[in-house]
């Protein structure tokens, strides 16, 4: 009998354990948010949290791309350069008409729709050239994707960086363009900003491609067993490479619609996106071993991470210490789903 409740002692506490090491990194967070609502309770309000939304809605798009990557056991570096590529495109072609330092003096008003889609035809040239790579020339993903980062990096500056005006940022925004980003439709007395908007129309989207098509069980069949898929007829480089194509459409989508909620765009837009983007992938319970993970996983992975950021941010916390905590949750994030590959093998 005494051994009987030992035994039962002993699985009670190997569960629990069991239990917080794998929810350790949401433990962590919500210890963080805890932390800031003891030293600021006005965070805890309608508006902080609209504002959250408003500021996860780009960032959503942006790792819904790269989350599509992941899963077919792949990384993408070069998601930010991407990301300030189509910023500074689509800013630079939607300045007001009367800007005196319009980078396109004689350019005529386009309709907003024209930018938005050459980056993102842009975009996802640069990363099917990515999935190409990795698909075809076997170029492991993260050599692959951080060459990419500062190939579109030089492109991205050496575009920016135009005689008369020279590096500077491209402001004067036509207000069509910030009014398509940060505009609202108004309910009542309660709006519902476009960019949330947005971010539902492509969760919906990416949710039918990834669990309704054959494209996407492709997908998630090369990221949990590449050698299985070509057993099974996936053509598995035509596959990897239109998920990265689609992750760049994505980033092209993702990146006119930050320029726009910004108001303006440099070179330097999007520096950094990239870890923000997978660190959400991973909390959100993608592995980097491919074959796992959704897109709920990924929205709740986006809006944990944001409201955290903004969090920081609304207490005070110093930008640089900012990253340090970001650093922190990247590594116990990670090692999470190591301990978690290493007990599922």
């Amino acid at each position: 009998m005494e051994e009987k409740v030992i035994n039962t002692r002993k699985q009670l506490y190997d569960n629990v354990t069991k239990w917080m090491m794998n929810n350790a990194i949401y433990l962590v967070l919500l210890a963080l948010l805890v932390i800031i609502v003891i030293i600021s309770p006005d965070f805890i309000s309608l508006r902080n949290f609209k504002n959250i939304l408003v500021q996860a809605s780009t960032r959503v798009i942006m790792a819904l791309g790269v989350g599509g990557i992941i899963i077919a056991k792949g990384t993408d570096l070069s998601l930010g350069r991407q990301v300030g590529l189509a910023a500074v495109i689509s800013a630079s072609l939607l300045q007001d008409i009367k800007y005196e330092y319009r980078m396109y003096p004689d350019l005529p008003v386009l309709w907003i729709i024209v930018p938005i889609l050459i980056v993102m035809v842009v975009t996802a040239l640069f990363s099917t050239m990515n999935g190409f790579v990795v698909a075809k020339l076997n170029v492991d993903p993260f050599i692959a994707t951080l060459g990419m980062m500062v190939i579109v990096y030089g492109v991205n500056s050496i575009y920016y960086d135009r005689p008369p005006y020279g590096a500077q940022p491209i402001g004067g925004l036509d207000k069509r363009f910030t009014g398509f980003a940060q505009g609202s439709i108004h309910l009542g007395s309660f709006d519902i900003p476009y960019l949330i908007i947005y971010a539902m129309i492509v969760i919906g989207i990416i949710w039918v491609i990834w669990t309704k098509t054959s494209f996407g069980k492709n997908m998630y069949a090369i990221g949990g067993n590449k050698e299985a898929a070509l057993v099974s007829g996936v053509n598995v480089v035509v596959c990897t490479i239109l998920v990265y194509t689609l992750a760049g459409l994505l980033y092209g989508l993702g990146g006119s619609l930050e320029a726009a909620r910004i108001g303006s765009a440099t070179n330097n837009t999007g520096n950094m996106y990239e870890l923000d983007a997978i660190s959400a992938c991973i909390v959100g319970g993608l592995s980097f071993n491919g074959g796992v993970g959704s897109v709920s996983g990924i929205v709740t992975g986006v809006l944990i991470f944001q409201v955290i950021a903004y969090g920081l941010s609304f207490i005070g916390v110093n930008p640089y210490l900012q990253f340090i905590i970001k650093g922190l949750i990247i590594i116990i994030a990670v090692a999470i789903d190591s301990r978690k590959h290493g007990n599922n093998k």
